[in-house]
């Protein structure tokens, strides 16, 4: 499986992203490799700063490890141009559409999805992240909103806890951030791998 993590805006749960679905693999299968080929190198940030149970490795060394791994999970660069989505597309198993469910983060993501249907992808998938807890009801309308437009949105979400930011300052997975809340984020993200990967 080469799952390819990619976003038209900033900010909105990339590279946690990336990091928690490679989790979920590397818990499921026990091997995944992450490629960082974002310019601001956030994986191999994280991962410095403390412990990731799999390897991350820069984009430009990956070469030599992908033949080693089973799972292998990219984060890239936000805003790609037509080029560069084509060819992370043709490169990838799936790809992972992250955005929060703010108007501009959804009109970012409706470009990306225009510039998919041009290309006849068909192999992507919307994750919407940093969803405001209850009563807000902003995760549950951007979901209905995107699958009522035909926009092939995943119906789990990750909710906004602090116990991610917790988890990057400390370079570790947010089930190990030692947040309170650190086990039921880390379950928004297995109920999303379990609906991607397994079903």
């Amino acid at each position: 499986m080469i799952l390819t993590v990619c976003s038209y805006k900033g900010g909105v749960g990339k590279t946690t992203s990336a990091i928690h679905l490679a989790c979920y693999l590397q818990e499921r299968d026990g091997d995944c490799l992450l490629i960082d080929g974002d310019p601001n190198r956030s994986c191999l940030a994280w991962s410095k700063r403390g412990s990731l149970p799999f390897s991350v490795v820069d984009e430009k060394s990956a070469v030599k490890h992908v033949a080693k791994h089973k799972n292998i999970v990219i984060d890239t660069a936000a805003r790609p141009d037509r080029d560069e989505l084509a060819a992370l597309i043709e490169g990838c198993d799936l790809m992972l559409l992250p955005s929060t469910p703010d108007a501009m983060a959804l009109e970012a993501l409706r470009l990306t999805v225009q510039s998919l249907k041009r290309l006849s992808a068909e192999s992507y998938r919307v994750l919407l992240t940093i969803v405001p807890p209850r009563p807000s009801r902003d995760g549950i309308e951007a979901r209905d909103y995107l699958a009522a437009s035909g926009v092939p949105v995943l119906n789990n979400y990750v909710r906004r806890w602090v116990a991610f930011q917790r988890a990057s300052l400390m370079g570790v997975p947010v089930y190990e951030s030692r947040d309170r809340n650190g086990g039921i984020a880390w379950a928004d993200y297995k109920a999303v791998g379990e609906e991607l990967f397994n079903a």
